[in-house]
């Protein structure tokens, strides 16, 4: 089992910076490979970046390429999610998601998941 917690969501606007925490408990964290993925209002849950167990390979959504920046402290057992030059869209529910078999983008590859932290840009 592990459990996720993030932190770190606010109101912030456009063009403002947040950066997100996800801290894990539970087995072993540098065996899994975690994701971060966002649900607004009425839309189904997304893909935005994914990083591998030793933080070699990242994938990114291409909405938050160049502007989002995922990284991972094995040692602290946390993940994070730096969020640079935000939009309105990207206003959402941001979830963390750990899982043991291999990089993915897909949300039912997933196996455990924290409560969600929630991040709103203003139009």
């Amino acid at each position: 089992q592990v459990q996720l917690v993030e932190s770190g969501g606010g109101l912030v606007q456009a063009g403002g910076s947040l950066r997100l925490s996800c801290a894990a408990s539970g087995r072993s964290f540098s065996n899994y490979v975690m994701g971060w993925f966002r649900q607004a209002s009425g839309k189904e849950r997304e893909f935005v970046a994914v990083i591998s167990r030793s933080g070699d390979t990242t994938e990114y959504a291409d909405s938050v390429k160049g502007r989002f920046t995922i990284s991972r402290d094995n040692a602290k057992s946390t993940v994070y999610l730096q969020m640079n030059s935000l939009k309105p869209e990207d206003t959402a529910v941001y979830y963390c998601g750990a899982n043991f078999r291999r990089v993915s983008i897909v949300p039912g590859s997933y196996d455990y998941w924290g409560q969600g932290t929630q991040v709103t840009v203003p139009s």
